[in-house]
């Protein structure tokens, strides 16, 4: 049964060709009857209407309004020539169903203007195929017909609806499949800028530390081997706590939350682990006034983040940008409504196409990485050369009131 339903789909024009042909033989038997009334017209006229009825059952659904058209034509051309209602007909309720399943109203609404007229011109024109009954009889088989016709354009125009239910469905349903797999795209572009915010943080700082130890150890392995010592202990520390935010960092892309000790994932850092931070940079040969002003807080744990990395990604650009003999300066200040951290430096500065965009090589992800995280936080970052040499970073975070 399926498999004949879906031949029947796929083959409409036949199908239309079939009853078409159905009309037709049926016309041409009541043709061959007797009839039995006072139509006195030619045989040919009453070919010209069957034929054209025929046409407009076989092409209905190619050319709708065409054949509608022609229905009403070939109708008129009953009135005139006086060609009483014959089988084929039937085509009027057939091509009224199919306009009204198209989407184009006026045309639909045309169709079932006809719906209302034509069962009354009939009966109007050819009074004696009812005149052995009485008038009562007459009106209610004209109104029982103009039903039938209006039935069937009822009928197409609910098809109608229903289609365009079907399709409004199926086009929500594809631009919700396409939201979707925007947003996907989105996450994935978010958490690759996550990703590479954390990466640069973890690696630049820590190596940066690293490598301005193990340059000052090779200049005094020689002369102050005890120098030399502290120093290789410093690389050693800087490279252990590198490997553990390394750690932390693909554990937490993996979404090992048990994989691992408590020791291996820290938390990540804050305003309170800041000092800790600013001794590491001395130790490394950068002097670095650190001050804090108002009263410390509790404040969100991506506030605290980012104060943390601006600061690092400041002194780390300090030493590796800021020349010798460079100092640095940290403050950090708690208001009301926003939290305040202010980094910047005396030594050379920067040129402007260095720390606009992405830099002049167009790899410079530092402070991408500050205006995307300060960003996330609504919050306001201005870098830039500072008057008088050097360069500043300050950034405005701000704070709930609650917290």
């Amino acid at each position: 049964m399926n498999r004949l339903y879906d031949f029947l789909r796929r083959h409409p024009t036949g199908v239309d060709g079939f009853w078409a042909f159905v009309l037709l033989v049926l016309s041409l038997v009541f043709l061959a009857a007797p009839v039995e009334s006072s139509y006195h017209g030619s045989d040919a006229a009453l070919v010209i209407a069957v034929l054209g009825l025929c046409v407009v059952v076989l092409l209905r659904r190619r050319w709708p309004e065409r054949m509608l058209a022609l229905a009403f034509a070939t109708g008129l051309f009953q009135v005139v020539a006086d060609v009483p209602p014959i089988p084929a007909n039937y085509a009027f309720l057939v091509i009224v169903y199919t306009v009204a399943t198209r989407p184009n109203r006026l045309i639909s609404r045309l169709a079932l203007a006809g719906c209302l007229v034509t069962p009354t011109v009939s009966t109007i024109r050819w009074p004696e195929n009812s005149s052995e009954s009485d008038t009562a009889s007459t009106v209610i088989g004209t109104i029982f017909l103009t039903v039938a016709f209006c039935l069937a354009w009822v009928l197409g125009d609910s098809l109608r609806t229903r289609r365009a239910y079907y399709a409004e469905l199926e086009a929500r349903a594809a631009r919700l499949e396409r939201e979707r797999e925007r947003e996907a795209r989105m996450a994935v572009v978010a958490e690759r800028a996550r990703i590479a915010r954390e990466l640069h943080d973890v690696v630049a700082h820590n190596v940066s530390a690293m490598v301005v130890q193990a340059d000052g150890a090779a200049y005094v392995l020689d002369s102050s081997p005890e120098q030399t010592r502290d120093a290789l202990q410093t690389i050693s520390g800087t490279g252990r706590q590198a490997l553990t935010e390394m750690r932390r960092l693909l554990g937490v892309l993996r979404g090992e939350e048990n994989a691992t000790t408590d020791q291996d994932y820290v938390p990540q850092p804050g305003v309170e682990q800041l000092a800790d931070l600013v001794d590491q940079a001395r130790d490394t040969g950068l002097p670095v006034d650190f001050r804090i002003d108002g009263t410390p807080r509790a404040l969100p744990r991506g506030v605290e983040l980012t104060a943390y990395r601006i600061v690092q990604e400041a002194l780390t650009n300090t030493r590796k940008h800021g020349g010798p003999n460079v100092g640095a300066t940290v403050r950090l200040a708690y208001g009301t409504e926003a939290l305040t951290v202010l980094a910047e430096d005396d030594g050379r500065g920067s040129q402007r196409e260095l720390y606009e965009e992405r830099g002049a090589d167009g790899l410079g992800q530092g402070l991408i990485g500050m205006r995307e995280r300060v960003g996330m936080v609504g919050g306001v970052l201005v870098a830039g050369p500072r008057p008088g040499g050097g360069f500043r970073i300050a950034a405005t975070l701000p704070v709930p009131p609650g917290e």
